[in-house]
């Protein structure tokens, strides 16, 4: 990215939620929020943020499932700058006990604003639904009591044990001399510990009917998660997976979008989502609808699911929807935060990196049989999962009509 004017610093390590045990649920996110509270150098939060303020940079970080990430953006000539700052944050937190205490109460109402956010809540009662009492079913941000007790030492530990080079990545994407930015990069990380990598705990997948699960709140619209098990990120299944999402909810011409929306005038938004990871996978549909309509909504949406088991996408649909897919691919990579998450991510979670060309070259390949029996193997009822917050407070009345 010669002509790109902006440098962006990437680090990313393969520890997230995925990676906790029950008492330590959250404590990823925590370590997040905690790198950015002073190193020995940067003594103080204001410390960082005026620096990377002073030069123009966006800053911040993420926490996932099976990933943290820390990044800092700025004008190309300020490359030497901000990898300075983001390896000091990462090599060297202080964790400060009174900043620790601090911080939790930020986060006790980052997870309250999120559950006051019911189009974002519902995501988390969809996955703990799912998934159960193990680490994909629980909120990546923990619960308030979990925060309230963590210590400095499981904080200490459990960076420790997982902020090791074999799970660290460092990507720098936009205007840079990549020899001499190699470099720079391997002296700023030379102290990072080489002791071994953690393994996480393999996702369990279990269920034998569809499942519903109500969340009851005074809201003036129903917000829910229609979804089904998928695969992994490496499966042989996932352009074709990518096809069918963007056929079933992405783009206004979707066909979710046009019978829900433009159709039925029942919502203002409806979107498919598909989320491979490393040992699971999972394909949503996400809707805010009118409480009175809510069974109206879900027969539309499993209407739609339907359609696509039985009857073959035709050759323009079929060209629309890879169409679409190629060129969001190539207009999400315009900036230089974006091709530096395009490789991270795959690189923590798949262990190497396609090119844009490659991906969009096996989406041209999908075929609409493919299309149509993926479709069979996935909308299966005893797979159907449904997550909803609004005023319905008895699920049993939309069993009748919660199935395939």
């Amino acid at each position: 990215m010669a002509d790109n004017p902006s440098v962006t610093v990437l680090v990313m390590v393969g520890a997230g939620s995925k990676y906790e045990t029950k008492k330590e649920s959250g404590l990823s996110h925590f370590l997040e929020h905690m790198v950015f509270k002073g190193t020995p150098k940067r003594p103080k939060a204001i410390d960082i943020s005026r620096e990377l303020d002073g030069i123009g940079a966006h800053y911040n970080a993420f926490t996932g499932q099976e990933y943290t990430g820390y990044y800092a953006k700025a004008d190309a000539r300020h490359a030497d700058a901000i990898l300075d700052v983001v390896s000091d944050m990462y090599l060297n937190p202080l964790f400060d006990a009174k900043e620790m205490e601090k911080e939790k109460g930020v986060i006790v109402e980052e997870i309250r604003m999120y559950q006051d956010l019911p189009q974002k809540h519902v995501h988390n009662i969809f996955m703990e639904l799912v998934y159960g009492d193990q680490p994909v079913g629980w909120n990546i941000a923990g619960t308030e009591n979990i925060v309230r007790s963590f210590t400095r030492d499981e904080l200490v530990s459990y960076r420790k044990n997982h902020y090791v080079s074999k799970a660290t990545t460092v990507i720098v994407a936009g205007s840079f001399n990549e020899k001499e930015m190699i470099e720079k990069i391997e002296r700023a990380f030379s102290s990072v510990s080489t002791d071994s990598m953690k393994d996480k705990l393999k996702v369990t997948e279990s269920q034998k009917i569809p499942r519903i699960k109500t969340s009851f709140k005074k809201t003036d619209q129903t917000h829910l998660v229609i979804g089904m098990r998928t695969f992994p990120i490496k499966d042989k299944r996932i352009p074709a997976m990518e096809v069918l999402s963007t056929i079933l909810g992405r783009g206004m011409s979707s066909r979710l979008f046009s019978k829900m929306r433009d159709q039925l005038g029942i919502c203002y938004y409806v979107k498919t989502n598909h989320d491979p990871f490393t040992d699971h996978g999972v394909l949503t549909i996400s809707a805010g609808v009118d409480n009175s309509r809510v069974e109206e909504a879900i027969k539309g949406i499993l209407g739609e699911c339907g359609r696509l088991k039985t009857e073959l996408v035709s050759p323009a649909e079929m060209r629309k929807a890879k169409d679409y897919i190629a060129g969001t691919t190539m207009l999400e990579l315009e900036t230089s935060d974006a091709r530096a998450e395009f490789c991270g991510f795959q690189e923590i979670l798949k262990k190497e990196i396609e090119s844009p060309k490659d991906i969009i070259t096996k989406i041209q390949r999908v075929t609409a049989k493919e299309v149509r029996n993926l479709a069979r193997e996935v909308f299966v009822n005893k797979g159907l999962n449904m997550a909803l917050i609004g005023r319905t407070k008895d699920k049993s009345v939309l069993k009748p009509y919660f199935k395939f």
